[in-house]
């Protein structure tokens, strides 16, 4: 289930890219975070815990939003826009 429901501008052009290797999908304009989270119920896991997070500021200040994406880049999810195509990893955190 998606943690985020989208309210409005449900009009964009969608663009479609890979989550953990599933098939997901975002709207033109879209961050990576907002893309992920109204695709799935977390971001990533916790590097402490492996607990499931979701960003913490959701705008580019705590860090709390790394994700991976294909080419080996990890990035900001709430600071990079989501491009049709992309291949995005979720970190699953270490386990205690």
């Amino acid at each position: 289930m998606a943690l985020f429901k989208r309210l409005a501008e449900r009009q964009r052009p969608v663009l479609e890219f890979t989550l953990d290797g599933e098939p997901a999908s975002g709207l033109l304009g879209d961050t990576l975070l907002t893309a992920v989270l109204t695709s799935g119920a977390h971001l990533r896991g916790s590097d402490f815990s492996a607990e499931p997070r979701a960003g913490f500021c959701l705008m580019g200040a705590c860090q709390d939003c790394w994700v991976r994406l294909g080419d080996g880049r990890r990035v900001r999810a709430c600071a990079t826009a989501l491009e049709a195509g992309q291949h995005v990893l979720r970190e699953p955190g270490r386990r205690p």
